[in-house]
C-alpha cells in the first residue's frame, strides 16, 4: 500500500461533439453513460487497499459536465466509502461552458465540489468555431459568472495560442479580458496537433504550418510577462496561479511523482514505481467491470534510471525545479558533480539558476523545458 496522500482522477469518456484539436479519449454518444457511472464505484473497490488515502479528486474527460448531480453524488459517495477522502480534499471539475447552469454549479458546491476548471480557450467566437468548440464567448462569460453567483471561489481556466488567424495583439486581448474575472488558476496552452484529429488533417489539407518556434516563443514570454505582472505566479511551464493556495494540487502530483489512481477508460495510474493504465474504449471497460476484473491494458515497473529521467522530466517543467539533496537520496546520483560542465553552461546561458540546493528553469529554460532533463 502506498502511504503518501494520492490523487484519484475519474476519466469521463463522453462529449455531445468532439473539439477539433482533442486528442484524449472520448465517444461522441452517452448511450453508456449509466452503465459507465455504475461501473466506476465497481473499480474503486478493487483499489481500496492499494492507497491508504486521497487529497485531491479531479473529474476530467471528455465532458464531465454531461453527468447529472445524482451521477456526481453516486462516484463521490462510493469514493469516500472506499478511499479514505480527505474532508479537505480539493475536488475539481472540469465543465463545458454550454452545458451549465446556476442550478447545476450550486448543486455541485453542495456535493463538496470545491474547485471548478472551465474550458474557455478563447473569447473569439471566430477561433472557438475554428477549434470545433461548441459554446460561444458569451457562454464562456456567462459561466463565469454563474460560477461565482454559485459560490465558487477557486475558478480555472484553460486557455490555447498559437492557433491560425491568432496573433500577439489578439492573444494580449484574450488575456486582458481574462484577467478581467479574476481566476484563480489559468492554464495556457500552445495548440499541438495529434495526427488523428480533424484540425491536424485541415492544416495538413490546406498547408496551414503550426506557429514557427520564434513566434512560439513569444507567445509564451508575453503570456508570462503579463500574466505576472498582475500578480500570478507561473509555477509550471503551462500553469499560473493567484496565490500558492491555488496552485492545482492534484495536477502537482503528476509532476512531483506522487501516487494517484485513475479511473475510467484511458485512463493512467502510478504508485511507487509502477505505471498502469486502461484500455481506451469504453465497451471494454463496462465489460472487464461487469466481469469483476480490473479493465487494465498495461503496466510497466520504472527502473531506477527512468525514475530519475522522469523525475528530471518534470522538475524542469516547474518553478521549483529539482531538490538536488532529494534528487541524489532517491535515486543515487549526484547532479552537481555528474553534470558539472553541462550544469555551469546551463547557468552561464541563463537556462537555468542554482538556489537553495535547488536547480530551476528560467523563464527561457521553462520555454525549452523539455530540452532540460537531457542534462
Amino acid at each position: 500500500m502506498h502511504t503518501k496522500m494520492a490523487g484519484l482522477y475519474i476519466h469521463v469518456p463522453f462529449c455531445l461533439s468532439k473539439c477539433r484539436y482533442c486528442s484524449f479519449y472520448s465517444v461522441t454518444s452517452s448511450e453508456l453513460l449509466d452503465e459507465f457511472v455504475e461501473a466506476v464505484p465497481r473499480e474503486i473497490t478493487f483499489y481500496k487497499d492499494t492507497f491508504s488515502s486521497f487529497d485531491t479528486v479531479y473529474f476530467g474527460g471528455g465532458t464531465p459536465s454531461l453527468l447529472t448531480i445524482r451521477q456526481v453524488e453516486t462516484i463521490l459517495e462510493a469514493a469516500h466509502k472506499h478511499l479514505n477522502l480527505s474532508p479537505q480534499a480539493e475536488i475539481t471539475m472540469e465543465v463545458n461552458s454550454g452545458d451549465v447552469s446556476l442550478e447545476y454549479f450550486q448543486s455541485l458546491h453542495k456535493l463538496g465540489i470545491n474547485r471548478l476548471n472551465i474550458g474557455v480557450q478563447s473569447f473569439d467566437d471566430s477561433l472557438l468555431k475554428f477549434l470545433g468548440r461548441r459554446h460561444t464567448a458569451k457562454q464562456a462569460t456567462e459561466s463565469i459568472a454563474t460560477a461565482r453567483t454559485a459560490g465558487f471561489a477557486n475558478l480555472g481556466f484553460d486557455l490555447i495560442y498559437g492557433v491560425h488567424g491568432q496573433n500577439l495583439k489578439t492573444w494580449r486581448q484574450t488575456l486582458k479580458k481574462t484577467l478581467s474575472f479574476f481566476p484563480e488558476h489559468l492554464s495556457c496552452y500552445q495548440l499541438s496537433l495529434d495526427r488523428k484529429t480533424p484540425l491536424y488533417r485541415q492544416y495538413k489539407q490546406e498547408d496551414i504550418g503550426l506557429t514557427p518556434d520564434d513566434e512560439a516563443l513569444d507567445f509564451f514570454i508575453t503570456t508570462s510577462k503579463v500574466l505576472t505582472k498582475a500578480g500570478y505566479i507561473h509555477y509550471e511551464v503551462s500553469n499560473f496561479a493567484r496565490t500558492h493556495h491555488f496552485e492545482s494540487r492534484h495536477n502537482k502530483k503528476y509532476w512531483n511523482h506522487k501516487p494517484y489512481l485513475g479511473l475510467g477508460p484511458a485512463a493512467h495510474s502510478f504508485s511507487n514505481n509502477r505505471r498502469w493504465w486502461n484500455k481506451a474504449d469504453v465497451k471494454t471497460y463496462l465489460k472487464d467491470i461487469g466481469s469483476g476484473k480490473k479493465p487494465v491494458v498495461k503496466s510497466e515497473k520504472l527502473s531506477t534510471e527512468q525514475m530519475a529521467l522522469e523525475a528530471l522530466f518534470l522538475g524542469m517543467r516547474t518553478a521549483d525545479g529539482v531538490d538536488l539533496k532529494s534528487f541524489r537520496k532517491l535515486y543515487g546520483l549526484d547532479l552537481l558533480t555528474g553534470k558539472k560542465r553541462i550544469i555551469e553552461a546551463l547557468i552561464d546561458n541563463k537556462l537555468v539558476d542554482l538556489k537553495n540546493n535547488r536547480l530551476c528553469p528560467t523563464l527561457a529554460g521553462m520555454a525549452v523545458a523539455d530540452s532540460l532533463a537531457l542534462i
